[in-house]
C-alpha cells in the first residue's frame, strides 16, 4: 500500500494519473481545483458589475454586455460552484473516510461525474464566444425570452444539462456508498452529521435534477424546431416553464445548503469540546428540510399568476420549511453554550456562517409572506437574501470545511493568523456589499437593471466598496491556503482532536484510506 499520493514526486507532474484515477481523494481534488478556478472567474465578473454600478448612466460597458455578465456570473456561481462545491469536492474526499470505507461504491462512475462536470463547464463557457455570443437571459433562462433571443442559449442550456448529469451521478454514488459501505458497527445513528447531510442531499440530487434536465431539453427543442411548449406565440405556456424550473431549483437550494449545515455540525463539537446537542434532531431535520423543500417551489411565483388558495398553501409551506432550519441553529448555539471553545479559523468561519445564514433565513420569511412579497419581488431585496443564504451560508461553510479538513487533505497546516484576518475581511466586506441591497430593494430598486435613478447612488457606491473588501479577503485566504500546500508546517493525523473516523488515519490518507477497516463502537461526538 502506498503511503499517500502526495509524497511521490513523479505523480505531481503526471496529469494522466490524475485525470484517469478512480481514487475518491484525487477526484475530490480535481473537483476542488476546477470549482475554485470557476469561482474566481465568476468573482471577477461580479467585481466588474459592481464597478459599473458605481455610477448611473452609460459607463465602460453597455447594457447588452451587462446582461451577459450577470447571466454568466449566475450560471458559473450556481451550476459550477455552489451546487457541486461541497458534495463533489469535500464530500468526495471526506465521505468514504468518515464511513471507514476504502472508496465510494462506484469509483468509475465517480470519475465520469467529474468528466460530465468538465464537459458541462466547457459547453457553458464556449457559449460565451460562439453562436451569437454570451446568453443574456439570466441564470434562470426564463421563457419566452430564452427561446427568442439570438444569443447562444442552446449551448449554455446543454452545458447546464450535462452539469445536472454530474450532480445526479454524484448523488446516486453517495446514497449507495452510505447504504452499503459503512464500517462495521456504524449504525445509522453512529454516522457523522456531515454524512447525514450528504444523504439528504443525495436524495434531492437523484429525484429533483431529472426535472430540470427535461425542462432544459424542452427549451433546446423549442429553439431548434419551433415546438410550441413554453412560448405563448407558438401556443405554449411560459408559466409551465416556471413550475418545472422551480420544482428543481428550489430543492437545489438545499443541495447547496444542506452539506454546509453538515460541515457546521462537524466543526462545532470539535472546537466546543463537547458532544453535539440534539444529534438526532439535527439528523432528522436534514431529512425534513429535503422533504418539505420539494413542496415550496410556488413561493417563487406569487406574482406570476396563481390561485389565492395555492398562494396561501405555498406561503404556509415556506414557513414550515424554516422550522427544521431553526432547529439546527438552536442546536448549534446550544452546543456552543458552556463549551470549552477553542477559537480557531474553522470555528470563526462557522460563527460567520451562523450570523449570515440567520439573516438570510429570516429575510426569506419576508418573501414567504404574501403581502410583503408583492412589494419586494424582483427587487434588490431578493438579490441580498439570495447571497446571504447562498454565499453567506454555503460559501462561508465551504471555507470553514476547507480550513477544517485542510490538514487531512494536504498534510500541512496553514497560517492561522492570516486565516483569521481573511475571515474578518470577508465578513466585513460581505455585509458592506449585500446589506445595502436590502435597503435598496425595500426602496424599490429593481434587480438586473443596468441603470438606476440618482436616489440610489449612495447605497450602490457603498455596496461596490464592500465588493473590494470581500475580494481582498477571498484572495488573502486563497493565497494562504495555496502557499501552505508546499510550505505549511506538517500536520499530525489529528491536529484538532476530532473523534470521527477520518482523524484515525494519516494526513493525508493512504491510497485505500485505512490500513485496516475500523470498527465503530460508539457515537461520533463523545467528548
Amino acid at each position: 500500500m502506498e503511503s499517500n499520493f502526495y509524497t511521490e514526486p513523479t505523480k505531481y507532474n503526471d496529469l494522466r494519473k490524475w485525470v484517469c484515477s478512480t481514487d475518491h481523494k484525487r477526484i475530490g481534488l480535481l473537483y476542488m481545483a476546477s470549482i475554485f478556478i470557476f469561482f474566481l472567474v465568476a468573482m471577477m465578473i461580479g467585481v466588474v458589475m459592481k464597478l459599473k454600478m458605481l455610477s448611473a448612466g452609460t459607463t465602460f460597458i453597455s447594457a447588452r454586455t451587462y446582461n451577459s455578465l450577470f447571466t454568466v456570473h449566475g450560471v458559473i456561481m450556481i451550476f459550477l460552484f455552489i451546487i457541486p462545491g461541497i458534495p463533489a469536492a469535500l464530500g468526495n474526499f471526506i465521505l468514504p473516510l468518515q464511513l471507514g470505507a476504502k472508496d465510494v461504491a462506484f469509483p468509475r462512475l465517480n470519475l465520469y461525474s467529474w468528466y460530465f462536470y468538465i464537459a458541462g463547464a466547457v459547453c457553458a463557457l464556449t457559449s460565451l464566444f460562439t453562436g451569437g455570443g454570451a446568453p443574456d437571459t439570466g441564470w434562470t433562462f426564463y421563457v419566452p425570452y430564452s427561446v427568442t433571443t439570438g444569443t447562444n442559449v442552446s449551448l449554455a442550456v446543454f452545458g447546464a444539462f450535462l452539469l445536472g448529469m454530474s450532480s445526479t451521478l454524484t448523488g446516486l454514488n453517495f446514497l449507495t456508498t452510505i447504504h452499503r459501505m459503512r464500517a462495521p458497527g456504524m449504525g445509522w445513528f453512529r454516522m457523522p452529521l456531515f454524512i447525514w447531510s450528504l444523504y439528504a442531499t443525495g436524495w434531492v440530487q437523484l429525484l429533483a435534477t431529472p426535472i430540470i434536465a427535461i425542462t432544459l431539453v424542452l427549451v433546446i427543442l423549442e429553439r431548434l424546431f419551433n415546438v410550441g411548449i413554453f412560448d405563448p406565440s407558438r401556443g405554449g405556456d411560459p408559466i409551465l416553464f416556471e413550475h418545472m424550473f422551480w420544482i428543481y431549483s428550489h430543492p437545489a437550494v438545499y443541495i447547496m445548503i444542506l452539506p454546509a449545515m453538515g460541515i457546521v455540525s462537524e466543526i462545532i463539537p470539535v472546537f466546543a469540546r463537547r458532544t453535539i446537542f440534539g444529534y438526532k434532531a439535527i439528523a432528522f431535520s436534514s431529512l425534513a428540510i429535503a422533504l418539505v423543500g420539494y413542496l415550496v417551489w410556488g413561493h417563487h411565483m406569487f406574482t406570476s399568476g396563481m390561485s389565492d388558495t395555492a398562494r396561501v398553501i405555498f406561503s404556509l409551506l415556506t414557513f414550515i420549511v424554516a422550522v427544521p432550519s431553526g432547529v439546527k441553529v438552536f442546536n448549534w448555539v446550544a452546543s456552543l453554550y458552556k463549551g470549552s471553545s477553542v477559537i480557531s479559523a474553522p470555528l470563526i468561519f462557522v460563527m460567520a456562517f451562523i450570523f449570515l445564514f440567520s439573516i438570510g433565513g429570516l429575510t426569506g420569511l419576508f418573501q414567504g409572506a404574501l403581502n410583503i412579497d408583492m412589494h419586494i419581488h424582483g427587487t434588490y431585496f431578493i438579490v441580498a437574501h439570495f447571497h446571504y443564504v447562498m454565499f453567506g451560508g454555503t460559501g462561508f461553510a465551504f471555507f470553514a470545511g476547507l480550513h477544517y479538513w485542510y490538514p487531512k487533505i494536504f498534510g500541512r497546516m496553514y497560517n492561522e493568523k492570516i486565516a483569521r484576518y481573511a475571515c474578518g475581511l470577508m465578513l466585513i466586506g460581505f455585509n458592506v456589499l449585500y446589506f445595502p441591497m436590502f435597503i435598496l430593494g425595500w426602496q424599490g430598486m429593481p434587480r438586473r437593471y443596468y441603470d438606476y435613478p440618482a436616489q440610489f447612488q449612495a447605497l450602490q457606491r457603498l455596496s461596490s466598496v464592500g465588493s473590494w473588501i470581500l475580494v481582498a479577503g477571498i484572495l488573502l485566504m486563497f493565497h494562504n491556503l495555496v502557499k501552505s500546500i508546499r510550505k505549511g508546517t506538517p500536520a499530525s493525523s489529528n491536529p484538532w482532536g476530532g473523534k470521527t473516523l477520518e482523524w484515525q488515519t494519516t494526513s493525508p490518507p493512504p491510497t485505500e484510506n485505512f490500513v485496516e477497516i475500523p470498527v465503530v463502537t460508539s457515537g461520533p461526538y463523545n467528548y
